[in-house]
């Protein structure tokens, strides 16, 4: 199962979903049906299979962490990309009020690319086209997707707690030229998961899956391979 980032849909998961739908069923859900991480994870449980490989980007990750944390006994195993076990602090729940005004005042675009800066993509040829493909998914779901889904970071729960108590096998899969969520800190999410495993995948940034998907195949096969723990 698949989690996109804010403002994507499955297109982002697009060479995964080649890749991998040959032999396995994969599902990429999504990821605005609440205004908080917990109505969310609802939406998605009743229609999910008994028991599930979860693999989440940005706040697919937090929606990851909460499912898992709902149910941890349907979670096979988690991979968490570009995210972060860390409630907004009140400082950066207020500064997101400004990207609600922007989206509805007209500006969905610039408000999309305040969330998610192109700057926080590698350099390199397909740079410009990612960027581009972002905004088409984005006005695609429309600012009132944009809307739930800031409100949904603003509200989110710490899930630290939830991490340390993780018994699956997990990765914390980033880029390393992530400049929204460094690499840095991923190690410190990685650290927090007992046998957590750390990928960082080079000349990538935020949305590795589409800017070194090969690198990240590679990681998910691993990953998907790696043997279950004991609870």
């Amino acid at each position: 199962m698949l989690l996109p980032e804010a403002m994507c849909d499955a297109r982002l998961f697009g060479p995964q979903i080649a890749e991998f739908s040959r032999e396995r069923m994969v599902v990429a859900a999504p990821v605005h049906l609440g205004e908080r991480i917990e109505e969310v994870a609802s939406s998605l449980l009743d229609g999910l299979p008994r028991r599930f490989a979860l693999a989440g980007m940005g706040l697919g990750g937090m929606v990851a962490m909460e499912l898992q944390r709902r149910a941890p006994d349907r979670v096979l195993r988690i991979m968490l990309m570009g995210s972060s076990p860390l409630a907004d602090t009140p400082q950066q729940a207020a500064e997101r009020d400004t990207l609600i005004i922007k989206a509805r005042a007209g500006r969905l675009s610039d408000a999309v690319d305040a969330l998610l800066p192109p700057d926080s993509l590698a350099p390199g040829p397909y740079r410009a086209e990612i960027q581009a493909l972002v905004q088409e998914m984005a006005a695609g779901l429309g600012p009132e997707v944009f809307v739930r889904q800031v409100r949904a970071l603003q509200k989110r729960r710490d899930q630290q707690a939830a991490m340390r108590k993780l018994r699956v096998p997990a990765t914390v899969l980033c880029g390393a030229e992530d400049t929204l969520h460094p690499v840095k800190r991923q190690e410190v999410t990685a650290e927090l998961i007992p046998g957590g495993v750390l990928r960082v995948i080079d000349e990538a940034g935020h949305l590795p899956v589409l800017e070194a998907p090969e690198a990240v195949n590679e990681a998910l096969h691993e990953w998907l391979a790696t043997p279950m723990l004991l609870r």
